[in-house]
């Protein structure tokens, strides 16, 4: 398999967690980081034994010895510089959500094919064994027929930090986008098909949801229930409801317990199965996933409509919160 060599776009927190999986993955390599500022970059560097730093995002781009780059940027810069990296003929693994909105993400998709570069987002949780699991026995028909899709997201603030772009619209802030993204993936994803109609309220702060709770109806009845927001212990948690049986899984965006990935069912007589599926690092399932499709070229692939449809959802589930009222989906 294709060895890719990344830069880092970015010194943010969640830059910390790939890091070092990036090290770990024995097909990427950590080329250099970069920041604003070159006693960032070398600061972040000296923690995580990187050869190169990089006082801008762009002398990263220009350099010759880079393949990829994971930008862990707000949402609101990640237009600009996915284009950048496209242009520049660099892959482009993109934290979540992908952009601001689905028009953002239209864009970043067709400059990253135009240049033929790999885009992808940076959702952990889909590409692990257990996820396949997951999806293997929902597509099954064990459960029955699909009825109902619960799933949550949430952590509590203490105190809101206001300085955190999480509450900043025009940063790409709200806890739909930080957390409900992955609640909205997961029912596309577990469904395979798109929703009909949405209907969402919220509580508002400095123009963002704090908290949003929505309903997604689908073809044949089925219906997906989300709950996400900044103010609630943190959950992470995901039901799928048939006729038959109902699948947990109480950890399902990152295991509580990481050597003990796990899920379970239940029958109409409380008769419950637990599935125990080990896997590696989600990180470093991630980046063997970005890095196969760069070796098989894969420029549009069913993540990337994943990524798109996404955010169609949170597009109009949004709008609902904003209006008090359903909004159809075409």
């Amino acid at each position: 398999m294709i060895t890719a060599r990344f830069a880092i776009l970015g010194t943010a927190k969640i830059a910390k967690t790939i890091a070092p999986r990036i090290h770990a993955c024995a097909h990427t390599e950590l080329a250099g980081v970069a920041s604003r500022t070159q006693q960032t970059a070398d600061a972040f560097a000296a923690e995580f034994d990187i050869p190169k730093t990089y006082d801008s995002y762009q002398a990263a781009l220009d350099d010759p010895d880079v393949d990829a780059v994971y930008i862990p940027l707000p949402p609101s810069l990640h237009l600009e510089w996915t284009s950048k990296a496209a242009a520049a003929g660099k892959h482009v693994l993109c934290e979540k959500p992908m952009a601001r909105n689905a028009a953002e993400v239209e864009q970043m998709t067709a400059v990253c094919q135009r240049h033929g570069v790999v885009l992808l987002d940076g959702v952990m949780w889909y590409h692990t064994p257990r996820n396949a699991a997951i999806r293997k026995l929902v597509a099954s028909g064990e459960l029955g027929d699909l009825q109902q899709l619960n799933s949550v997201f949430t952590f509590c603030w203490d105190d809101v930090p206001m300085e955190n772009l999480r509450m900043h619209r025009e940063l790409g802030g709200g806890s739909l986008l930080d957390l409900g993204w992955y609640c909205i993936g997961a029912a596309l994803m577990l469904f395979d098909e798109m929703p009909l109609e949405v209907f969402a309220r919220a509580t508002w702060q400095n123009d963002v949801d704090t908290r949003l709770n929505g309903f997604l109806w689908f073809p044949g009845q089925k219906v997906a229930t989300i709950a996400c927001g900044f103010h609630t212990v943190r959950r992470r948690w995901l039901e799928v409801a048939g006729s038959r049986q109902t699948l947990f899984c109480d950890d399902f965006t990152r295991p509580w317990n990481a050597d003990k990935p796990s899920f379970r069912t239940l029958d109409n007589d409380g008769v419950q199965k637990d599935y125990l599926v080990p896997h590696k690092p989600q990180e470093e399932c991630m980046l063997e996933a970005f890095c196969e499709l760069i070796r098989d070229r894969k420029y549009e692939h069913s993540l990337l409509n994943l990524a798109h449809n996404t955010q169609r959802v949170c597009d109009a589930v949004d709008k609902s919160a904003r209006d008090e009222k359903p909004v159809r989906l075409g």
